[in-house]
């Protein structure tokens, strides 16, 4: 176990041996940290949290502190969860949990938080996302897999980023955004489908044109959306990626956002 002699490490944390806590770093009580994970000097980690293998945490960041919630009461079940293979970066901040969503915070795997990254209480973040810097999640919000979030985007309570969506620079996500679609703006509005973003990760042409077709017949069609999804479902039952996309916009608590058209 590679422990700085400077770092601060509370009796009750379980560092695996093969993980590294570097000078001046503390790590609270009720903390885990698994194999082959580093926690860069002056980072501050608080329990109870639980990080997987081989996540590189940077200096000055704050991970598992207290939900910034008005009605989070000290000694409430409150927890944070993060898999492996995570970079998070300089002075990015991941809050815990609150009873009010199952008391707990997720992160997955794979994922970059670039500096100044926040993640607030009760989020669920999935794998292989990109937050760039200064990205910022309200509390309850859900980002899926593959999803990239420009530089200062913020994103409202209780909103869901969809799979493999792309968000501008300076967006602000106040509705959700279902998967596979391309938001920016400074009045943010939905503006394309991510098909670059689809073809690099492997995505067939016929997968993208069947996107493209459940895109116009949503976005830019003057049809009621119940009888758009309700054709796409019959039109493209065979295309899964049509599927995943017509269940996110069914399974909106909030809305979703819409294009240039419908502002």
């Amino acid at each position: 176990m590679a422990i700085d002699p400077s770092a601060v490490v509370h009796p009750s944390a379980k560092i695996h041996k093969n993980a590294k806590i570097c000078a001046y770093a503390i790590i609270g009580a009720n903390v885990e940290i698994a194999s082959g994970t580093i926690v860069e000097s002056h980072a501050v980690i608080q329990g109870p949290t639980k990080i997987g293998k081989n996540n590189h945490i940077y200096s000055f960041a704050s991970i598992g502190g207290d939900p910034q919630d008005i009605t989070y009461a000290h000694g409430q079940e409150s927890n944070l969860i993060i898999g492996d293979d995570n970079l998070i970066r300089e002075f990015c901040t991941i809050n815990r949990g609150t009873e009010k969503e199952n008391s707990i915070t997720r992160v997955g795997s794979n994922n970059m938080l670039m500096a100044y990254v926040h993640i607030a209480h009760d989020c669920e973040v999935g794998n292989h996302i990109i937050m760039s810097n200064n990205a910022s999640l309200a509390g309850h919000v859900k980002v899926r897999d593959w999803a990239i979030l420009g530089g200062f985007t913020l994103v409202k309570q209780f909103c869901i980023v969809g799979m493999h969506t792309y968000i501008g620079m300076g967006c602000q996500v106040n509705k959700d955004i279902p998967s596979y679609l391309v938001a920016s703006g400074v009045q943010t509005s939905i503006r394309s489908i991510n098909a670059e973003g689809m073809r690099r990760r492997g995505f067939s042409p016929n997968a993208i044109a069947a996107i493209k077709r459940a895109f116009k017949l949503v976005y830019r069609e003057s049809g009621l959306l119940d009888q758009s999804l309700r054709e796409l479902k019959q039109s493209e039952s065979d295309h899964p990626e049509v599927m995943q996309f017509i269940e996110c916009i069914r399974s909106s608590k909030v809305g979703i956002m819409r294009g240039p058209a419908e502002e």
